[in-house]
């Protein structure tokens, strides 16, 4: 980055900075990956000043000959990838591939039917206070006592609101998703049954986890979490689909673009062909298999520990801990972490009693760890790194009132920048981390 480094001192460092953290620090969050060199190398290139408005072979612009030519190899790419007949890879992000979607397919009044946030689904999945909920009519979805999908329940509340949309997918579950299973209640009521993957695409590509495709009409997934590249999105449309409307894909695509955006980022595109690329090899596969051994090997660990985990444990690449039984906060408990150079999320639990910023539960996954080569082994040594920040801070839960809450929230984050036990932590983290540096 010579030219930065001249350029821009200050933004600079800062990115240098990032660098050593994230080599020196264990990252956990299940929705971070560490992409491929030539992923960084398509993101960071020349296609950044380009626009692009329109699609290949239909643009607004001049001069789109290689833009088209690299969006057209990501769309074939996604299709032979997923297998799918259709793609969209112009969508920003996540959240607004799903608002094009609903814009595609509902009229502003139709009934969603989602997995509720704070059991462990998205906020476009119908949430009160996203778009999704403010919209359209949300009915949520929650999970059984056993921390699982309960069918009947999802079934009896499609046949009582006829949804429109009912979503599969998740942010925080740890369990497999029966697609088959949720197809068989979107047919008996008609409804277009649409599959968020974001979390779990590079599993499916890998064999790791169930496709969805033979059985639903929809799929988005983001490209930067398992799938390891840019942050980006895909829409997707399935036989199943354009059996159901054979313009299907054509209205998704007039959602995207003129409906919800501008031009596409042509450089994230080009990255997203080369992460898709990169997705179809043998070596992929066997990296999909590893983060979800990887992912029981952790649980397994936590669990020898006494943590309590939604589930019991997981069967993908993501662990939900509820720590009420530890007597901390969520928040407290992800601060500590990160003192000790561990990097996780602070996350509601299903029925929760504390509020969204100070949760009772965390939220881990081992799709960073994996790709920098660690192993089940190396995930017992995470689990006892835990666990002794744990104990270092347990047995102090936040209080009920909101004020006082703010102030013991303080006093215990001041507390653990004093406690040597995190600090220790995180010198042996940093010499673990040079075993298995970051691409």
């Amino acid at each position: 980055m010579k030219a930065l480094k001249r350029t821009d001192l200050e933004i600079y460092e800062i990115i240098k900075e990032e660098d050593k953290r994230q080599q020196n620090t264990l990252q956990l969050i299940p929705s971070e990956n560490h992409t491929s060199a030539a992923v960084m190398e398509a993101l960071g290139s020349s296609l950044t000043n380009k626009y692009s408005e329109g699609y290949p072979k239909k643009r607004y612009y001049q001069g789109n000959k290689f833009a088209d030519q690299a969006e057209l190899l990501a769309i074939e790419r996604a299709k032979k990838l997923f297998g799918v007949p259709h793609a969209n890879v112009q969508p920003y992000s996540g959240s607004p591939a799903n608002t094009a979607l609903y814009f595609a397919l509902l009229n502003p009044g139709d009934t969603i039917l989602g997995l509720s946030l704070a059991f462990g689904g998205h906020l476009t999945h119908g949430a009160p206070v996203s778009l999704s909920g403010k919209y359209f009519k949300s009915v949520q979805y929650t999970l059984g006592e056993d921390g699982r999908l309960d069918f009947d329940q999802i079934e009896k509340l499609a046949k009582k609101h006829k949804p429109k949309i009912i979503v599969v997918g998740t942010t925080a579950y740890p369990g497999t998703l029966d697609f088959k299973r949720f197809a068989k209640i979107a047919d008996s009521v008609n409804a277009h049954l649409h599959a968020d993957i974001s979390h779990i695409a590079g599993l499916i590509v890998a064999g790791a986890h169930p496709d969805p495709a033979p059985h639903v009409h929809t799929i988005m997934t983001t490209t930067h979490k398992t799938l390891r590249g840019p942050r980006g999105a895909m829409i997707m449309t399935t036989e199943k689909g354009l059996k159901r409307d054979h313009e299907m894909g054509a209205k998704i695509d007039k959602a995207v673009f003129p409906g919800l955006q501008g031009g596409p980022h042509d450089n994230q595109t080009a990255a997203i062909a080369v992460a898709l690329k990169e997705a179809s090899s043998v070596s992929f596969k066997k990296y999909g298999q590893q983060v979800v051994e990887n992912a029981k090997a952790l649980a397994a660990g936590l669990k020898e520990h006494g943590f309590d985990m939604l589930g019991g444990g997981t069967d993908n690449h993501l662990i939900l801990i509820d720590l009420r039984n530890k007597g901390v906060s969520g928040a407290i408990a992800a601060y500590a972490l990160e003192v000790a150079g561990i990097i996780t999320n602070k996350n509601s639990v299903p029925n929760d009693p504390m509020p969204p910023f100070y949760p009772s539960g965390l939220r881990i996954g081992t799709p960073a760890m994996t790709t920098r080569g660690m192993k089940t082994r190396e995930m017992k040594k995470v689990a006892d790194w835990m666990h002794r920040v744990i104990e270092a801070v347990k047995d102090q839960p936040l209080p009920d009132d909101r004020e006082e809450r703010k102030v013991e929230y303080r006093r215990q984050r001041k507390m653990i920048d004093k406690n040597r036990e995190p600090q220790k932590i995180a010198r042996e983290i940093k010499e673990f981390c040079r075993r298995f540096p970051t691409p």
